[in-house]
């Protein structure tokens, strides 16, 4: 399965519902590497690896997110695939 690289800029009632806390968790889950943070104007972002099938699961999931959040959109920028990720973690 090719390797895949992407970059997800969630907005929408996105913080202060534990969607980092459970991004990490599903990412975790499936297998992925990458990184999770809140942004300044209320959006969360999201930079994700992994082989394709998994990170577009990954994607499906950030569409919904957890109990409590409201997505309103999801942008997806596909990136050149670098495998310079080694764990999944939220960045503060």
């Amino acid at each position: 399965m090719k390797p895949v690289r992407v970059n997800l800029r969630i907005s929408g009632l996105v913080q202060g519902v534990f969607y980092r806390a459970s991004a990490r968790d599903e990412a975790l889950a499936l297998g992925l590497k990458g990184w999770v943070r809140n942004l300044l104007n209320g959006d969360v972002e999201a930079e994700v690896e992994g082989p394709e099938d998994d990170v577009e699961r990954f994607i499906d999931w950030c569409r919904q997110g957890p109990p409590g959040a409201r997505v309103e959109e999801v942008e997806v920028e596909r990136k050149e695939f670098r495998g310079d990720l080694r764990a999944f973690a939220i960045a503060y």
